[in-house]
């Protein structure tokens, strides 16, 4: 009974948390570049993560180093850089609602490179998950969003680095625990991120001299405590005391918060739109929807 009061109070933390990471990206993005942004939310993640998980790391094999290597990449570094360059250019509502392609994406890498029995009625799913995104993105382009369809394509790009991510923790890493595996992500990628740091400028006067500086180091601080090291960990342990499907349900619900944060940051949002999310939506669970017993 206490797992199953403890699994919705997870569902509705992550969806707060990451829902408003999008808003957080925005807001960062008014005084940071997109390689600022990206590198210093992932350097600050490691430093908080190595001070509470350090002695996760040790016993761990050459082979599961080799896969938090590749994990840490594929599912955090550069979906951190295509999320802040994408968001120059898309609302961040809709690039909330666009991630939500990211189970679709997951069933269909599962089949083409995993071998991974699907049945009909998610092949029916996902070809209304593909008919939704198309339609978010073509009423964007007959209203006044901020949506640029060539952008879209980085959002997708960070949607199937999220779909090979999950097929290879659960294949290569599924022995390893959820704070090794956290950790050992980021400490792989503190080193390159440092280096863009650097190479961005980030520590330059003009940086700082920009009257936003401050408020935007706050906002992806937040953004690198909660939305990547707190609910990262927080996510591979609700994995852990759920099943899959039920898991994935972060996927339904984190959009709304993420439309409510940018309808009151004054982003429009179509009619036309709210219908195509909803048609996204409903493919991802169509999806994920087993077998009657």
């Amino acid at each position: 009974m206490k797992t199953q009061y403890i699994k919705w109070v997870y569902l509705i933390i992550l969806s707060l948390v990451w829902g408003s990471s999008y808003i957080l990206i925005k807001w960062g993005l008014v005084a940071l570049s997109p390689l600022q942004l990206g590198s210093l939310r992932l350097f600050i993640t490691t430093i908080a993560l190595l001070l509470v998980g350090y002695p996760s790391l040790r016993g761990l094999s050459r082979y599961h180093w080799k896969w938090l290597a590749i994990t840490g990449y594929v599912g955090t570094f550069f979906p951190a850089f295509l999320f802040a360059f994408a968001q120059q250019h898309i609302d961040s509502a809709i690039a909330a609602i666009l991630n939500a392609l990211t189970p679709l994406l997951t069933i269909i890498f599962g089949l083409l490179f995993f071998r991974i029995d699907i049945l009909r009625k998610q092949y029916f799913g996902v070809g209304i998950g593909l008919i939704g995104s198309i339609g978010l993105v073509w009423g964007g382009l007959h209203t006044a969003s901020n949506i640029n369809p060539i952008y879209t394509l980085l959002i997708l790009a960070a949607s199937c680095c999220y779909a090979m991510n999950i097929h290879f923790i659960k294949i290569h890493l599924a022995q390893v625990g959820v704070m090794a595996i956290t950790l050992g992500n980021f400490v792989f990628m503190a080193p390159a991120a440092f280096v863009v740091l650097i190479y961005s400028d980030f520590f330059s006067t003009q940086t700082f001299s920009h009257p936003e500086i401050y408020p935007a180091i706050g906002y992806i601080t937040i953004l690198a405590l909660a939305g990547s090291a707190f609910a990262k960990y927080l996510f591979n342990n609700f994995v852990k005391i759920t099943s899959a499907v039920f898991a994935s349900s972060v996927t339904y619900t984190l959009p709304v918060v993420a439309l409510f944060w940018g309808v009151n940051d004054g982003e429009s949002i179509s009619a036309f739109q709210l219908l195509s999310a909803v048609v996204i939506l409903f493919g991802v669970y169509l999806s994920h929807k087993k077998k009657a017993a």
